[in-house]
């Protein structure tokens, strides 16, 4: 059939409205198990792909010859390598939506050598896809085990605060009794998500391939539940905690063209940022980090001119009463809310091929600040097989850890499971300016007064 005839591009007319928030969401999983295919899948019933990349996909299946179906996953794969190799290894990210909402996907490698943009795309995530491909595990046992790569985006999932975790049993299509082979494997999902203290939104058998579960339901006896996509239509967007007391990391600062903001009839200084934590109010007394001097905002501004108010996840540009000398970096904070710290315990993801050895000195980037600091100790590594707490004298690559660091300079941190902007660093080796780890905040002990 041509490719100008078919039926999906004659849908690609249909118009779409969109009244809820968008939903960010990433595909995770182990190597082939069908991310790129499964967001190719999503992209083309959900009329997200435009008419010459439809024509490219069927021209290259009429090429391939034999009645190849078009390749779904070249919609995610752009990059000459993956396509070469066969594996993804960029995040890509996509954009779609149905009548019920936007999306917007991040298709993250599923190989161990790639794991550092897996939690990339995971760190603004509100639901992750683990992918399982079941012809990959040994249905003869009597309690299926996980691959590896499974188990460990499922937990970096957990660790970056993700707040939907949803297992989609790909190639279902490919078993003899597909709903004997569902049940044992979500048997098995459903124990290791009890052992690791996973709230699972949900485990949707799908063909990726075929398209079945995926946008719309296909009738099966062993499954009554909905679509992958008719569960994501349904997940709530995560929203950083606003009832708590502000915390504002500071992007840049600049001067304000107009010379009305406030009142003042002068050109303020306005320090813009991305509410963390809580809110921020015109009146509101703010205390300024590092230096622990206090003003009162006197504006704020947004896109379309003066707020009254700005809440956590928006951002905004705060004018305050005083000249104070602030600089990118610093924090705006609700007076005596957030205890300056120069040590803190936190779980550790390594990323790096050199390993994470106690004694040696990193950079840690908090918000928009850098500072030196000392890796002072490794308390133990996470067994993800076992999920067991193991004593380790250093992290190697794809591990996660307890660890613990010293600072060169004081900083507000905040426990990760309260914000994730102020309890998240990122770990810089300072020789090979490689991005090492991430570093998520457990607690942080208040520097002497």
């Amino acid at each position: 059939m041509n490719a100008l005839a078919t039926p999906e591009r004659a849908a690609l007319q249909a118009p779409l409205t969109t009244p809820h928030a968008a939903l960010r969401f990433l595909t995770a999983g182990s190597v082939d198990d069908g991310k790129s295919t499964l967001i190719g899948r999503l992209l083309l019933d959900s009329r997200a792909i435009l008419a010459d990349q439809l024509d490219q996909l069927h021209a290259r299946a009429a090429a391939a010859g034999g009645g190849a179906a078009p390749d779904l996953s070249l919609l995610t794969d752009g990059l000459e390598a993956e396509r070469e190799q066969g594996i993804t290894i960029d995040v890509a990210w996509r954009y779609f939506a149905t009548p019920a909402r936007k999306f917007v996907i991040a298709d993250a490698p599923g190989h161990e050598q790639y794991t550092r943009n897996m939690v990339t795309a995971a760190a603004g995530s509100d639901a992750v896809v683990v992918l399982v491909d079941i012809t990959k595990l040994d249905l003869t046992q009597a309690e299926v085990p996980l691959l590896p790569q499974t188990r460990r985006h499922a937990l970096l999932a957990q660790l970056l605060r993700v707040d939907h975790v949803v297992f989609a049993v790909n190639k279902i299509d490919a078993v003899a009794d597909a709903g004997e082979a569902f049940r044992r494997v979500s048997g098995a999902l459903q124990r290791f998500a009890t052992e690791a203290g996973l709230a699972v939104a949900g485990i949707v058998p799908v063909s990726a391939l075929r398209g079945d579960n995926v946008a719309q339901r296909t009738p099966a006896a062993w499954y009554d539940g909905p679509s992958l996509l008719e569960l994501l239509e349904t997940l709530p967007v995560a929203h950083e905690p606003q009832a708590a007391p502000l915390a504002l990391p500071v992007q840049y600062v600049a001067r304000q063209g107009r010379s009305d903001v406030g009142g003042t009839g002068e050109q303020p200084r306005v320090l813009w940022g991305r509410v963390a934590r809580g809110d921020v109010a015109v009146g509101d007394t703010v205390q300024l980090f590092p230096s622990g001097e206090s003003a009162t905002v006197q504006a704020l501004l947004g896109l379309d001119g003066e707020l009254p108010r700005c809440g956590a996840g928006r951002s905004a540009g705060v004018v305050l009463d005083r000249m104070l000398d602030v600089s990118r970096g610093d924090w705006l904070l609700a007076p005596g809310s957030v205890p300056a710290a120069r040590v803190l315990r936190a779980t550790l993801a390594w990323l790096d091929t050199e390993p994470a050895v106690p004694g040696r000195r990193y950079l840690l980037r908090h918000g928009h600040r850098w500072v030196q600091a000392r890796l002072r100790a490794v308390h133990h590594r996470l067994d993800i097989h076992t999920l067991a707490r193991d004593e380790a004298a250093q992290l190697q690559v794809n591990d996660i850890g307890e660890v613990e660091f010293e600072l060169q300079q004081p900083l507000p941190l905040l426990p990760y499971a309260h914000s994730r902007v102020g309890g998240a660093l990122i770990v810089v080796d300072p020789a090979s300016h490689r991005t090492s780890g991430a570093l998520l905040v457990q607690s942080a002990e208040p520097e002497a007064a």
